[in-house]
């Protein structure tokens, strides 16, 4: 696999956050990204074009993470006010808040699946005027650092070294030990793999029938940060970023470092590819989100 085939060039660069940017987010189609940060603020941008749209503002602390529906109707947040915000995108209205839960989340159809601090997953219906959660997972022995979700599975990673899949329709859990902290799960493409990033700067590919660990990719360095890893759309190849401002991309198969830059000046928290084009974004603590074509 040729350089040239992973983004390497800056499209766009862009700026409104004041602070730490700690996620941003294509949404389905990736004609739009979310981001998110130590301002309190959710932005709503298009990429490709370096336009700000529109800005949502609530939370009382910093806001951690953010997903768009697929139907791109309705956004959800969470934060350091451990709060859980769902938002209208068009007004920039909260319709709902949920309380009590922190960290990495994810959502499908109309329930928000989140991971905490208190070492639990939690579900949220959000048609229900109900707060509380319908259901907690709390298997696990640490914080609960990332989720992913299948239409039958919640998937956590957590800082006790564990990847759990519980099923939810039969009630079943599967636990894969890694022996090292996770801060970080996302799904390949064919949904047959989970690539864990872990403080021991290393990401681990997991085959998700048998557990099996596949690939190990180092190069990098993430020892005290939370940052993103992804599989590129095509599962060709694996990228994410790294503490001293470097994005990596790696050869799925033999694991070989196919590039590496510097994208920005410190530490990169965020790394979202688009769901069909050869364009990523990244987001970092430098305040800034950029935009990566080839």
């Amino acid at each position: 696999m040729s350089e040239s085939e992973v983004p390497g060039k800056e499209a766009n660069v862009l700026k409104g956050h004041e602070g730490a940017v700690l996620a941003a987010r294509f949404n389905s189609d990736g004609n739009y990204c979310l981001s998110c940060g130590k301002d309190r603020t959710i932005r709503l941008w298009n990429p490709h074009r370096g336009i700000h749209i529109k800005t949502y503002k609530s939370h009382a602390r910093e806001v951690r993470d953010v997903h768009v529906t697929p139907d791109n109707s309705k956004l959800c947040s969470c934060g350091g006010d451990r709060q859980i915000f769902y938002w209208d995108v068009s007004t920039g209205r909260v319709i709902r808040k949920f309380r009590g839960h922190d960290g990495e989340f994810n959502e499908y159809s109309s329930v928000i699946v989140s991971a905490g601090y208190d070492q639990s997953l939690r579900a949220w219906d959000c048609r229900s005027h109900s707060t509380e959660p319908i259901q907690i997972i709390d298997s696990f022995s640490d914080s609960v650092m990332s989720v992913c979700l299948t239409k039958s599975e919640i998937i956590g990673g957590s800082v006790d070294g564990t990847v759990r899949t519980f099923d939810i329709r039969i009630g079943r859990e599967i636990s894969d030990n890694l022996g090292q902290p996770v801060n970080c799960i996302s799904m390949s493409n064919d949904g047959n793999c989970i690539l864990a990033s872990c403080l021991d700067s290393t990401l681990r590919l997991l085959d998700r029938t048998s557990g099996e660990l596949l690939q190990e990719y180092k190069g990098h360095t993430c020892k005290s940060y939370k940052l993103d890893c992804c599989l590129t759309n095509t599962d060709a190849h694996v990228t994410g970023g790294s503490e001293d401002g470097f994005i990596y991309f790696w050869d799925l198969v033999d694991a070989s470092v196919v590039s590496s830059f510097r994208a920005h000046s410190s530490v990169v928290t965020s790394v979202s590819y688009h769901p069909k084009d050869s364009c990523m974004i990244t987001a970092s603590v430098d305040g800034t989100i950029r935009v990566w074509k080839t």
